[in-house]
């Protein structure tokens, strides 16, 4: 139950006045269903407009507010050409309004001759003339200043959305201020409301973007303090593998020292009473997955049972048919549950887990979700952690009988100062060798003028019996257009090569992706077309090419991981990142790093220093942790500060009934970090 003064923001966005059936859908693109989602939908820019009495082509370039009165009007003679209204200012300057899209009826509604109007708009100087391009138009006067902009869907236009957020804002109450009182007057924050306030009205507000930011990222760091703490103090349960099945594993390769180092640290905390935490960081390719079965096994050979979760069906899958494969002849009992599994298959496979005769359930988020009892639940595995939240963690521990040991893996690699900020109360173990016989990937920069070389050097790959890759770029924050993106290449490279090519994209039905996979995993097709649904869990050893389009649109931690879809069994591999014509240098300084090293760590150091920790710890690259408000360039230092403010409120008052533990109550279930409110014994 959230704290009452925070109901009126949980309120469903239609609660706000004018939104009706027109506006539901370009809001419900822009991931906005309450109040709340409306306050924290920030500008990203602003324009300065500047009130002017009369027209000069020295403004050309600036946005201005001006009063004008239309004299005449020019439309061309078909429907593409531009609709032109000829108008006057107070002093008979000309200025040209230009519409287009033909639509000559609306601009005669907007702008009536001889009836004068307020119009905003950047003013142009195009050859002689002055123009604007779609004013805006007011009958009433028009104020100038600073107008924030927001992003914006189809149907929805900025104004609109800012009309809402005034709305929203009168709705935000007071709350009690949850930042420590000195860090707050350190930063020369302002209060959460004002914070909301000042950045609506002014989004350059460093300041008050600063303190939201920052509430957001501390309600996340200790809701996982409180976590892990309250994790660490229960008492657990100790299990003891005898080593009959690990003896019995036939492994086709000798572990590598790492991972028999790794494989000894997880069997001494398993074998303690209290619950084990650790988390695995190793790159693309180094073991992890071995390691987690030698996990795995431990806790079956000690009569529980174990909990493989994985963030995506393809990569679910993928685990299922490795363990089966590694596992089979042990009598281990491995099955998969995921969202796709209905009917009398799903009903088996809860009655196996709950009875005990299922001794691994591997699956997605579906083997957590109400229905699915566990006999025994002794381990839980989590394989690419940073795509899972607090809750979903708590609430497949919750499936034991006492708290399950605990082991989450990553294969993007964090740099040290971060790995203490957000994992400072697990252990950590770390993969830093790749099995024998790897040759290492090489990489090779290529401009996109060069596209049709690139093709002809797939051609010879493909001639050579060897699969490949291509991954499309993300144009735009919007799976259409990175759908679109996908399909127009696809449809490319199958003119060239015909049936060889598929194409796998996220928004794909489960089957219908699965046998396109199946495909290329068997051979059948030579040439993959993909979003970024590849960028983890894909395993195909004759696959030894990948080409990146617009890779400089890309951010390290995703690039590299892309490229661990390649090199995974004998031979040399090539990854091919192909650049725009124009680079920042910070792009340049990220492809020139790709080309130089595979070392997974050092990207993720050099990251960290290029851009900040956004494509790491963030979320619109990689799939991790959702912070709405923090950017890329904040999030580290943002980190950093809440933690040790989270840590700092749990010594002090581990009960947080103190006041300050009250407020963060309240930003814990304000930035809906709720899991966590459960751990907190006040009220």
């Amino acid at each position: 139950m959230r704290p009452e003064l925070l109901n009126p923001l949980f309120a469903e966005v239609t609660a706000l006045k004018g939104i009706g059936s027109a506006l539901a859908k370009p809001l419900d693109r822009l991931g906005i269903a309450r109040v709340v989602d409306v306050l924290f939908h920030l500008p990203t820019g602003w324009i300065d407009r500047e009130f002017r009495e009369e027209l000069d082509a020295v403004d050309a370039g600036r946005t201005i507010v001006i009063r004008i009165t239309p004299v005449n009007y020019r439309f061309g003679g078909t429907r593409r050409s531009p609709a032109r209204v000829q108008a006057v200012d107070a002093l008979g300057n000309h200025v040209s309004l230009v519409f287009f899209g033909g639509n000559s009826g609306w601009a005669k509604k907007l702008l009536p001759l001889n009836e004068p109007r307020w119009v905003s708009g950047r003013l142009d100087q195009y050859g002689q003339e002055l123009q604007i391009v779609h004013p805006e138009v007011s009958e009433e006067a028009e104020a100038g200043g600073r107008e924030a902009v927001y992003p914006c869907s189809e149907g929805i236009t900025s104004k609109r959305i800012a009309a809402l957020v005034a709305q929203a804002i009168e709705r935000a109450p007071e709350v009690p201020e949850w930042v420590e009182s000195s860090l707050k007057a350190k930063n020369q924050w302002p209060g959460w409301r004002e914070a909301l306030v000042r950045i609506h009205a002014d989004p350059s507000d460093a300041k008050a973007r600063e303190r939201l930011a920052y509430d957001e990222v501390f309600a996340n760091q200790l809701a996982q303090t409180l976590v892990l703490g309250q994790t660490r103090r229960q008492r657990g349960r100790a299990l003891q593998g005898d080593g009959r099945l690990r003896d019995k594993l036939q492994l086709p390769y000798t572990p590598t020292g790492a991972q028999t180092r790794t494989i000894g640290e997880i069997e001494g905390d398993m074998a303690q009473s209290h619950p084990m935490l650790r988390l695995l960081q190793g790159d693309v390719g180094s073991g992890k997955t071995l390691v987690a079965t030698m996990a795995l096994l431990i806790a079956t050979e000690a009569g529980a049972q174990g909990a493989f979760l994985a963030p995506t069906e393809i990569l679910a899958r993928q685990h299922f048919e490795n363990l089966s494969r590694l596992l089979s002849g042990l009598g281990v009992r491995i099955a998969i549950l995921t969202g796709r599994d209905k009917g009398k298959a799903r009903e088996a496979t809860l009655m196996g887990v709950a009875s005990g005769e299922i001794d691994i359930l591997i699956g997605t988020h579906a083997i957590f979700q109400q229905g699915v009892a566990y006999r025994d639940l002794g381990l839980v595995v989590v394989d690419e952690q940073h795509r899972f939240g607090v809750a979903e963690r708590m609430m497949l521990q919750a499936k034991a009988l006492v708290p399950p040991h605990l082991l989450v893996m990553t294969a993007t690699p964090i740099p040290r100062t971060l790995q203490l900020a957000s994992h400072g109360e697990m252990d950590v173990s770390r993969l830093d060798e790749m099995p024998p016989g790897r040759e290492p990937i090489q990489t090779t920069v290529i401009s996109e003028d060069k596209l049709d070389a690139v093709v002809d050097g797939l051609g010879r790959h493909l001639s050579a019996g060897k699969q490949a890759y291509w991954v499309c770029p993300l144009v735009e924050e919007s799976e259409k257009t990175d759908l679109a993106a996908a399909e127009d290449r696809a449809a490319k490279l199958t003119m060239r090569f015909g049936a060889k090519v598929g194409l796998v994209h996220g928004r794909m039905k489960g089957p219908e992706k699965d046998a396109v996979m199946a495909r290329f995993a068997s051979g059948e097709l030579g040439v993959l077309v993909a979003t970024t649904v590849i960028e983890v869990g894909v395993d195909v050893p004759n696959a030894t090419l990948i080409v990146i389009e617009a890779a400089d649109r890309f951010g390290l931690a995703q690039l590299h991981q892309l490229r661990g879809r390649v090199g995974r069994g004998g031979g040399q591999s090539h990854c091919i990142l192909l650049r725009g014509g124009s680079l920042s240098e910070t792009s340049r300084a990220r492809l020139g790093l790709m080309r130089d090293t595979t070392d997974g760590f050092l990207i993720a150091e050099r990251d960290l220093e290029l851009r900040g920790a956004g494509e790491l710890l963030g979320t619109r690259q990689s799939g991790e942790q959702t912070f709405r408000l923090a950017t890329p360039e904040s999030l580290a230092s943002l980190i950093v500060a809440a933690n040790a403010d989270a840590r700092l409120l749990e010594d002090q008052d581990r009960a947080l009934k103190s006041e300050r533990g009250q407020a963060a109550r309240v930003a814990l279930y304000l930035f809906e970090r709720d899991a966590a409110v459960g751990l907190l014994r006040a009220g």
